[in-house]
């Protein structure tokens, strides 16, 4: 059977590394074209700080423009994925990249790329074909990064068919939800040896979203709610309002594992929570919402200076760890646009002015690491790129 390059998390080692990626045999084929400027543009090829990056509505737009066309570059329209040889769920964070820009720019010059992705992605997978397509993987996070890119999709053209296979990827994580440890979304499929904080997240997040986006719906708002409330009691958020990786269900225990804070899971939870809000007017949500914001932003590993920092920074990270901080920042900004005053709107602004300033280079690529110096560019650290950017428009 092929198989994709997936994160996978390693027991032995959880508490001090987090997740690890194992890449298996038979991922497509990269298929980067000649001097594509992802790979031969050098990396000391810095633009010069302007003295106000980042300022006003039109340069915004302007610099995320740039950053997506850059994006685009890893393209590969044969295959309908960003940077084919990257792991399979970055291809969805990117579509989710791209949507966000469409939404907030009403640009629909990209709708060819959109539209090509989801019908090659949502074919059967040729490394989990149980799952039947529709973006049904082996790891239920996975399908929860497509499924909210669909709810995107549908915001945007009002196509019911993109809401339908939303619904279908809800029913699919629904089916992986079972009562060890009181609830909880298996990630790993179909072995079911780890409950952790990204897959419940996600489904918190896709529940709300498809609640308050289908009038009189009950259902999905009943388990969102039931979801969260599991989650708040997990033992995943811990004294410092921070989320570790997730739950020692591989010894067969419910405790927290205490593994790493990485930024996305403090992110995805911010965009549920604002996305459950919305749906209940419950302001408790965003209190607990704003909790974990604040426990970031005074973080002094998470920002260190101000800057948005992922802890595999240290030394370097994978093209997983590479995107995280993006995904970060698109939540964050959805949860300011519902807290009053927009407390986290000149945070936002300052990574983006930062990156924008020393971390790009001449041809609108990012690296890893906001407070520069810019090293290469991949899909993860581009995608995190044009979120951010995104995030400020």
């Amino acid at each position: 059977m092929i198989q994709h390059a997936r994160r996978m998390w390693a027991a032995g080692s959880a508490l001090a590394c987090g997740l690890t990626l194992a890449v298996l045999a038979g991922t497509l084929p990269a298929q980067a074209a000649p001097g594509n400027p992802a790979t031969s543009a050098p990396a000391g090829t810095v633009t010069k700080p302007e003295t106000t990056p980042g300022k006003g509505t039109a340069g915004a737009r302007e610099r995320a423009s740039a950053a997506v066309e850059a994006m685009m570059s890893f393209y590969d329209k044969a295959s309908g994925r960003w940077q084919p040889e990257e792991p399979w769920w970055q291809s969805g964070n990117a579509l989710q990249s791209l949507l966000d820009y469409s939404a907030k720019t009403g640009s629909r010059k990209y709708m060819w790329a959109i539209e090509n992705t989801i019908e090659q992605q949502r074919k059967p997978l040729p490394w989990w074909p149980e799952g039947n397509g529709e973006f049904r993987a082996d790891s239920t996070d996975d399908t929860g990064w497509w499924a909210l890119a669909m709810t995107r999709v549908y915001d945007i053209t009002r196509d019911t068919k993109y809401l339908e296979i939303a619904k279908t990827d809800e029913a699919y994580i629904h089916q992986y939800w079972d009562d060890f440890c009181g609830g909880g979304v298996w990630w790993d499929l179909p072995a079911k040896t780890y409950k952790n904080a990204i897959s419940v997240e996600l489904y918190i997040k896709l529940l709300a979203a498809l609640h308050n986006r289908i009038p009189g719906d009950k259902l999905y708002l009943g388990r969102a709610v039931e979801a969260w409330n599991w989650f708040k009691k997990s033992g995943m958020i811990n004294g410092e309002h921070l989320v570790n990786d997730g739950l020692q269900t591989q010894g067969g225990k419910c405790d927290s594992n205490l593994g790493t804070t990485w930024t996305y899971n403090q992110g995805v939870i911010l965009g549920g929570l604002a996305e459950l809000y919305k749906g209940t007017g419950d302001r408790s949500l965003l209190a607990d919402a704003r909790k974990i914001a604040d426990a970031v932003i005074s973080s002094p590993s998470l920002s260190p200076k101000g800057i948005l920092t992922e802890p595999c920074e240290v030394t370097t990270c994978n093209s997983d760890g590479a995107s995280f901080k993006g995904i970060f920042v698109r939540n964050l900004s959805e949860l300011d646009r519902v807290v009053p005053g927009h407390p986290y709107r000149s945070y936002l602004l300052n990574q983006a002015r930062s990156a924008y300033a020393y971390d790009r280079n001449s041809a609108n690529l990012y690296g890893l690491r906001w407070a520069g110096p810019f090293d290469h560019s991949n899909i993860g650290r581009q995608t995190a790129a044009v979120s951010l950017l995104t995030s400020v428009l």
